[in-house]
């Protein structure tokens, strides 16, 4: 099924309303999960519904959470997310310091006590819809990535975002784990009964797995073996990197660390950091939109090794596909439209996916 963005959007907000989200966050949450799909990350959008609701059954998903400021200086502030889903309070961090940002040049905001946020890039958009730059770091619950000369995993997928405003232009958007392929898509291969490429994913001595139910397993299930780390020793290390900023320097936990002591029903307290940069601190705006149009001129007009694949820019695959999807709708593989059914059959409310028109 191709479904409608409507009724990807409806679905999501209906599940989350009957678990008990207050509706400001399901709206928030939804709109951020179908966003997502439009733009192409199949592995942070709808398919999340079945993680989410595992957390909610363990007890470790407070669902009502309301995020809320706990601590606050000029450029900066920390934001409890209340132990609930982490769009809501990753979206009210973002527009704090955008805010900050506007006074100050720069604006940095942590998040605490959250749980999985989505796609970073969805909030890196958000800095540079608003004409400034955006950075985005994300610690995680799971423990996926195999440090190099490793046998298990010691690291999440870690994401970093980046979006920079282009005029009038579409902005320039980077959204990359810091493991090769974040540990969702592997799921989604999965779910398409698709065998992963090589290289993506390990056993417990370093070889290659590429049937989609092992890797699957090897990610989410075994303690052995998992994902590599992008460019092996600098995705290790920027992985490291984006744990201090986004969850030591905020109060989130170290899952290693927290696994040891954690309780079926406990919250997993993931961090995220908001960053938001005026380029007017710098230099006149209209300098910087100029310079910008100039690199994205050169880099698209670059001879292409194939004439028929012009060379992108980061954020064209995700804006092609939007545009796509828009009008063809969200692809729902078999599978995961026999889970979303079940899940909302579970929470007493209507399956209301709907077939794009000509899907």
């Amino acid at each position: 099924m191709n479904a409608t963005h409507q009724s990807v959007r409806a679905q999501i907000t209906s599940i989350l309303l009957a678990w008990g989200s207050p509706a400001a966050l399901a709206e928030t949450t939804a709109e951020v999960m179908t966003e997502t799909d439009l733009m192409g990350v199949d592995s942070h959008g709808i398919s999340m519904l079945m993680g989410y609701e595992e957390l909610l059954r363990l007890g470790q998903l407070r669902i009502a959470g309301q995020p809320r400021v706990v601590r606050e200086f000029g450029a900066t502030a920390l934001v409890d997310g209340g132990d609930a889903l982490g769009h809501p309070p990753a979206v009210m961090a973002m527009r704090m310091a955008v805010e900050k940002a506007r006074i100050h040049g720069i604006g940095a905001v942590g998040v605490v006590n959250s749980h999985h946020f989505g796609a970073a890039g969805y909030y890196a958009r958000m800095a540079a819809a608003s004409g400034f730059v955006g950075m985005v770091f994300s610690s995680t619950r799971g423990i996926s990535m195999v440090p190099p000369r490793g046998a298990e995993p010691v690291l999440g997928t870690n994401p970093i975002a980046f979006a920079a405003p282009n005029g009038e232009g579409q902005p320039v958007v980077l959204d990359m784990a810091t493991t090769t392929v974040a540990a969702n898509k592997v799921k989604v291969y999965h779910l398409k009964e698709k065998d992963v490429p090589p290289g993506w994913v390990v056993d417990g001595a370093g070889n290659p797995v590429t049937d989609h139910a092992a890797a699957n397993d090897y990610v989410f299930k075994r303690k052995e073996g998992g994902l590599t780390p992008l460019g092996e020793h600098k995705g290790y290390g920027l992985a490291l990197m984006v744990h201090i900023l986004a969850g030591t320097m905020v109060g989130a936990s170290f899952s290693p660390i927290r696994n040891r002591s954690q309780r079926t029903d406990e919250p997993n307290n993931i961090g995220h950091m908001m960053l938001a940069l005026d380029p007017r601190a710098f230099r006149d705006m209209d300098a910087y939109t100029a310079d910008m149009a100039g690199v994205v001129e050169v880099l698209r007009g670059a001879r292409p090794a194939n004439p028929e694949e012009p060379v992108l820019i980061p954020g064209d695959p995700e804006d092609f596909s939007r545009a796509e999807r828009l009008e063809a709708g969200i692809p729902i593989p078999a599978s995961l439209e026999r889970h979303v059914r079940e899940i909302a059959e579970r929470a007493g409310v209507p399956f209301v996916l709907e077939a794009a028109p000509g899907a």
